[in-house]
């Protein structure tokens, strides 16, 4: 734990305890049906497995590539498993503010106080967030020695699987959808995940190294960070009224970036358009032969990923950058499809050859020139 005289940072503790508290709570359920769902997410992610496989020609028939744990949890659960993988990955950057901190006058008293305000600010927006997600493969899990006692179980350090049960059951009752469709619905577009990352194995270390690098740019003088947040906060003020198209519109995320961090953002936009288009594709083309309702599932998901669940839900999401996000399933599952249409699933699985094949953010936009530059280069046409 990254810390200043005895001070942490990042008050992990409160950000967890301050997300539990505020965290609305899950749909009523009793505590047999909870224990149905909870077996049924099982069940159907092992079915997954086989499905995305087979659909992907990803991972090689005969192969076992490196298995990973599926944890079904409640939303305290999906809480405590993203603060531990914040801490993993925020480890370089904040030794880089304990560095930069020790020298300073004050400074064990300003890593203290820092350390509260920030633990609550993360656990606010991890509240926000923990009611949102249906599932997530947690790519950077930290390793099972690096956690605390009683909170290891069924990890291996290489990521994992999470299944956020009270809001997978949320969700299927907000839409009135067959419950069973729903479920291994949502199994697939996250065992895609799993394999994504299990089958192409410089995957995860590409990505971990452009988030470190992103990270590696951030300015750590309180007075600049002070500076950059001023200038977002003014920029978000002067928004155009509702109703109105603003393109050039920001997150406060992406306001605070310097020109290198735009530079790897773009790379890293790209990559996570890809990886959510990809499981969006698959799920809907493996669902018609496993999932009766897909259709009415898909449309209305769509509908409700469109329109948010409220004024204060859409103007928070664009404040942290998720409508973003929504952004990178649509063109992210729009290159997929357009990739596959042309060159078929082999061809389209050339994508993970090595970082080098990866497409742009301006390929993700238009797929065709992806598919002449990688197709082109491996043929060895001029």
């Amino acid at each position: 734990m990254t810390s200043i005289g005895g001070a942490e940072m990042v008050d992990w503790n409160l950000a967890v305890a301050t997300a539990t508290r505020f965290v609305r709570p899950g749909p009523e359920v009793s505590r047999d049906e909870a224990r149905a769902v909870v077996a049924e997410l099982r069940r159907h992610a092992k079915a997954s497995e086989e499905h995305v496989r087979a659909f992907t020609r990803l991972i090689p028939e005969g192969s076992e590539p490196l298995d990973t744990p599926v944890l079904v949890v409640d939303r305290a659960g999906w809480v405590r498993a993203n603060v531990a993988g914040f801490r993993e990955l925020l480890r370089p950057l904040l030794d880089k503010m304990q560095e930069r901190r020790s020298g300073t006058p004050g400074g064990a008293m300003l890593g203290a106080v820092g350390g509260k305000v920030t633990g609550v600010e993360l656990g606010m927006l991890l509240s926000f967030l923990a009611s949102r997600v249906l599932g997530q493969y947690e790519t950077f899990a930290p390793a099972p020695r690096d956690l605390p006692a009683g909170e290891s179980a069924g990890l291996s350090g290489s990521g994992r699987l999470l299944l956020v049960a009270p809001n997978i059951v949320h969700v299927e009752r907000e839409l009135d959808v067959d419950p069973h469709d729903f479920r291994l619905w949502v199994c697939l577009h996250e065992e895609t995940h799993r394999t994504q990352f299990t089958g192409v194995p410089w995957l995860r270390d590409h990505l971990e190294g452009e988030i470190q690098s992103f990270l590696g740019q951030t300015e750590v003088d309180p007075m600049t960070v002070l500076e950059r947040f001023r200038e977002a906060a003014q920029s978000l003020a002067g928004a155009r009224p509702e109703g109105e198209e603003d393109d050039t519109g920001h997150s406060i995320v992406e306001l605070v970036q310097t020109p290198a961090q735009r530079e790897i953002l773009s790379r890293l936009t790209a990559v996570m358009s890809l990886l959510e288009g990809h499981a969006d594709f698959v799920m809907d083309g493996v669902g018609p032969d496993v999932v009766p309702s897909v259709g009415e599932i898909r449309e209305k998901f769509q509908q409700r990923r469109a329109r948010g669940a409220s004024r204060l839900d859409l103007a928070l999401r664009k404040l942290l950058g998720l409508d973003a996000k929504l952004r990178q399933y649509r063109d992210g599952e729009r290159f997929v499809r357009a990739v596959v249409q042309e060159v078929g699933m082999d061809g389209f699985n050339r994508v993970w050859t090595s970082p080098n094949t990866l497409p742009t953010k301006a390929e993700i936009a238009k797929p065709a020139d992806w598919v002449a530059r990688v197709h082109r280069k491996a043929e060895g046409a001029p």
